[in-house]
């Protein structure tokens, strides 16, 4: 081999080794770049990961009733029903009843509207147990209304859809000689006092079926024996009522036995009387006042309790003359039924009744339920209301200045198969 050949052999070797060595360090590059790619890639897998595994924030449901009372009754009862009320046979002649298949089939008809009313009976025990505790000497009577009213509105879960559920009618605080129908109006600076009976009438409603049930509260035990009085009465019409019974024997009942106390004020003594022209009444759906009316004195009203009827039975006791008579300013309303059509002059007046089709119906309200939607100087459309016969209003009704009443009451449904007093606690 020449020397030229040799060099050049050389040459070759040389080159080969290199690219030898450049191909190794390109294979032990490849898996380290393919490591490099992995480890990113798992580095962003675990970061997704990671983030995949954020827990949410899980919306806790409180175990009881909150204070004030805000938690949805749905809440607590998972299942959507909702605790009957106490339960009365009924007496001898529809005893039968109790066992009847044919009339526990018809409960079972009705199973849905029983279960509002007990959604909304329950509303009211827990809103009027709370306020019991919390009404004081010093309030104003605004601020018990709607501590009362924004109670119900949460429990009873309406929302802003009066028809669903919310109040049946405004929350009555009526004082002293004033036994009904007063709620204070925008400005009202009435304020409770040590020496005050104050009645507490609260209405709710589930899709249209209405709790009427009120008490009387007071805070110096010498009325004692005028709250007893009336307690007593109203449960015995509670037992008087059932299927088939005339009204006018109920009302004789409730008498009795309320005219059967007496109380002693500042060394007077006082028979305490009913209040002969105020009644209990039947309930029919978004209408408070059904057309049939429980008295509480005796008449010879022969008209009937009938099966399948609801009835707020409510008696009322005085140390007064017993009778009562429209006085002070107007709150409460009610749209009338059935009035076909009524021509209005007054813009102002179709707007507002357009305001109280949409928001109220047949169901009462009043004026700070106006005030609340946002209706401002409405009371001469109100007023033109009331005048053409469309709209109906109830103004406070008092006995004799200086005369004190009180009032329960409680909704009483006649089942089938047998009475449920709706509305009964463990407070009254």
């Amino acid at each position: 081999m020449t020397a030229e050949e040799e060099q050049l052999a050389q040459k070759v070797e040389k080159t080969t080794l290199e690219d030898a060595e450049v191909e190794e360090e390109d294979d032990a590059a490849a898996p380290a770049a393919e490591g490099n790619e992995g480890a990113a890639s798992s580095a962003a897998k675990k970061k997704k990961k990671k983030k995949n595994n954020k827990k949410k924030k899980k919306t806790t449901t409180p175990s009881e009733q909150t204070d004030p009372p805000r938690v949805g009754l749905s809440n607590f009862f998972k299942d959507g029903v909702y605790p009957e009320g106490e339960i009365q046979e009924y007496g001898d002649e529809n005893r039968w009843r109790t066992t009847s298949e044919e009339k526990r089939e018809l409960e079972r008809l009705t199973s849905e509207r029983n279960n509002d009313l007990r959604k909304a009976a329950e509303v009211h025990r827990q809103v009027r147990q709370y306020a019991q505790k919390h009404i004081k000497p010093g309030m104003s009577t605004i601020e018990v209304t709607e501590m009362i009213e924004d109670a119900v509105r949460a429990l009873s879960e309406g929302g802003d859809d009066f028809y669903r559920a919310g109040m049946g009618f405004p929350t009555g605080v009526s004082l002293n000689h004033c036994a009904a129908h007063y709620t204070p109006n925008k400005g009202d600076k009435t304020t409770l006092r040590y020496e005050d009976v104050l009645k507490v009438d609260i209405g709710v409603h589930v899709n249209g079926n209405i709790i009427d049930c009120a008490f009387t509260l007071t805070f110096d035990n010498r009325y004692d024996p005028l709250l007893a009085a009336v307690r007593d009465a109203t449960d015995t019409g509670i037992r008087e009522a059932g299927i088939d019974v005339r009204l006018g024997d109920v009302g004789a009942a409730i008498q009795e036995v309320m005219e059967s106390y007496e109380i002693e004020l500042d060394g007077k003594t006082y028979g305490v009387k009913p209040i002969r022209n105020l009644n209990g009444h039947n309930i029919l759906p978004y209408t408070i006042h059904g057309g049939k009316s429980v008295p509480i004195v005796k008449s010879g009203d022969q008209t009937k309790m009938e099966e399948g009827e609801t009835f707020a039975i409510e008696t009322f006791g005085s140390t007064g003359k017993g009778y009562v008579h429209d006085e002070g300013e107007c709150s409460h309303y009610a749209r009338m039924k059935d009035t076909g059509h009524i021509p209005l002059r007054l813009n102002s007046a179709k707007n507002l009744l357009s305001t109280i089709d949409k928001n109220f119906g047949t169901l009462p309200w009043c004026r700070r339920y106006l005030d609340k939607l946002g209706e401002d100087k409405y009371l001469l459309a109100l007023n033109n209301l009331v005048k053409s016969g469309l709209v109906q209003d109830y103004p406070p009704l008092c006995d004799v200045k200086g005369s004190y009443t009180a009032q329960f009451e409680h909704t009483v449904l006649l089942r089938p198969t047998c009475k449920e007093v709706i509305s009964r606690g463990d407070d009254y």
